[in-house]
């Protein structure tokens, strides 16, 4: 099974992650996305990030009615702070007949080169990467890559920063979120 895996803290999920996951799992050769979770560091300033297993349950709420999207909680038992590497790792053992690939933006693409071992990342996955409107330029070394691949999906202007910043002051951000995640959200009293 080939799956595409969709990093991010998902503080909260929001329609554009889950167009986006969408887009991938229908329209490439992905079997399935699975949004892994990735775990506060417990050297970082907490902030207005949400518990580890609320930002999962959200994830859940979010993917329970479609097939080929998954929450993933892998990173929450690895030691941290974690490295990409160290999750792919852990994952092909866990999972030796799964083809594990990254998803990312353009935005992260830029600074790949930077990452633990991306070399060795590129070497045993492929990268889905998407659009982003940002600054910057993608070094060579990644143009024509046989192990990138760029989706030609929406681009979305939509951040969680965005939608916590509205909620705290008080708009209605209803339809920025998938149905599931607003009553959890609403019922629960986050971000406010």
């Amino acid at each position: 099974m080939k799956v595409g895996l969709y990093f991010g803290s998902f503080n909260p999920i929001h329609i554009g992650h889950l167009i986006l996951a969408n887009h991938l799992a229908e329209y490439s050769d992905l079997d399935q996305v699975w949004f892994v979770v990735t775990p506060h560091n417990p050297f970082k300033k907490k902030n207005t990030l949400l518990d580890n297993h609320q930002r999962l349950e959200m994830v859940y709420q979010a993917t329970k009615d479609y097939i080929k999207l998954k929450p993933s909680d892998i990173e929450f038992g690895l030691p941290q702070p974690n490295y990409t590497i160290n999750t792919l790792t852990h994952l092909q053992e866990k999972h030796p007949d799964h083809a594990f690939s990254l998803i990312m933006g353009e935005d992260n693409l830029k600074s790949f080169h930077k990452w633990k071992n991306y070399e060795q990342i590129l070497e045993n996955n492929a990268i889905y990467v998407y659009p982003r409107i940002s600054e910057g330029k993608v070094a060579t070394q990644f143009d024509n890559h046989e192990r990138i691949h760029r989706v030609e999906a929406p681009i979305i202007q939509l951040s969680s920063t965005f939608i916590r910043k509205s909620i705290k002051a008080g708009k209605n951000i209803k339809p920025m979120l998938p149905e599931h995640v607003w009553e959890y959200l609403d019922e629960m009293n986050f971000y406010r």
